[in-house]
């Protein structure tokens, strides 16, 4: 490709912040983004040449056929844009981002791919370009930056799903949109100097991401052959208002000697296969060779980000046992968060 910039690109990164800050905290100010939950996406584009590449420069381009179509019809015939893909599912009006569909993209069949695209199309949301013609904007302020962005994406119809991203120079309003994407799939805020450049692979912007916490029962675990003693924590939640147990997510991360002395502080607890309670939404993975059931008597309290439905969608990190819990006060309306935002007003 003939591009203004060396390509591959390293893309901008972020460092995880505690809070929200002040908008006047830096010369120029900040600016506050949604932090997009999908596939980060360079797209670059060579006239009848585009490529879509990960932020670890694989290729996604055969996996999302729809937005390669969308890049050719409606962008620059050269530039270099910063992007994130992915799938909406639900109402208009109460759209929420999937992803299982999306990672269900990334796949060896074409044929499988193009059905995928036609029965869930993915979206592309831009937030920065990089390059535009012959000219690399790298150097420009991130404002400026976004002006060019506007421009070229902004008379595009919403129904073409590509889309420039939200944004605010109100520190009050993004502390608003991250309670409202609590549980959404919008998993935070960007934050972003207003007169900053597009520093390749440093982490100059800033985030502020969801953690929760909630108390699970322990129902089992796995054992793993890299380790001794307990490979995963398995976690259940009951279901509200009933007896029943329903899978809600794992803990993987202890050190060495935690895994050894939870295996022994567990043995008690161990049941025969014919004697442990049904989970309901136990993945098969979950479920098969390795896995100890436990007596569901035991209670820990643990953190976690994001929600698939009512199942962490990363492994929980462990905070402390919960001895004064009764396992069946655990129950899944402690995750229950209401969706109080529309996407669209996301998508400028």
């Amino acid at each position: 490709m003939d591009l203004p910039i060396d390509v591959p690109v390293a893309p901008m990164l972020a460092r995880l912040v505690d809070r929200i800050p002040d908008a006047d905290a830096v010369d120029g100010g900040y600016v506050y983004e949604p932090k997009w939950d999908g596939f980060r996406c360079i797209v670059l584009r060579d006239g009848d040449q585009v490529e879509l590449t990960s932020r670890m420069n694989k290729s996604l381009t055969s996996y999302f056929p729809e937005i390669v179509d969308h890049v050719r019809d409606s962008l620059p015939r050269r530039c270099v844009i910063d992007t994130e893909i992915f799938v909406p599912t639900g109402a208009i009006g109460a759209q929420h981002l999937d992803w299982d569909v999306l990672s269900a993209r990334v796949h060896p069949s074409l044929r499988r791919v193009a059905r995928m695209a036609e029965l869930n199309p993915a979206h592309m949301v831009a937030f920065d370009v990089l390059a535009v013609d012959d000219r690399d904007l790298r150097g420009l302020p991130f404002r400026d930056r976004r002006l060019r962005l506007e421009d070229m994406l902004g008379s595009i119809p919403e129904s073409v799903g590509l889309h420039v991203t939200a944004q605010t120079h109100d520190a009050d309003v993004a502390r608003s949109w991250f309670e409202s994407f609590d549980g959404s799939g919008l998993d935070g805020i960007m934050v972003k100097e207003s007169l900053g450049t597009y520093e390749y692979g440093r982490r100059s912007w800033q985030k502020v991401k969801h953690a929760r916490t909630a108390e699970a029962v322990v129902v089992g675990y796995r054992r793993n052959p890299r380790y001794r003693g307990v490979g995963q924590l398995l976690l259940a939640l009951y279901g509200h208002g009933d007896d029943a147990l329903h899978y809600v997510g794992v803990i993987s991360q202890f050190e060495a000697q935690q895994r050894i002395d939870l295996a022994e502080s567990l043995r008690p607890l161990e049941l025969a296969a014919a004697d442990a309670p049904t989970i309901h939404g136990l993945p098969d993975m979950a479920a098969a060779h390795g896995l100890v059931s436990l007596n569901p008597t035991k209670v820990a309290e643990v953190e976690f980000d994001q929600l698939v439905g009512f199942q962490f969608r990363h492994p929980a990190r462990f905070r402390r046992w919960r001895v004064d819990r009764d396992p069946r006060s655990c129950q899944q309306d402690q995750l229950a968060s209401a969706q109080a935002y529309d996407l669209a007003t996301m998508l400028d």
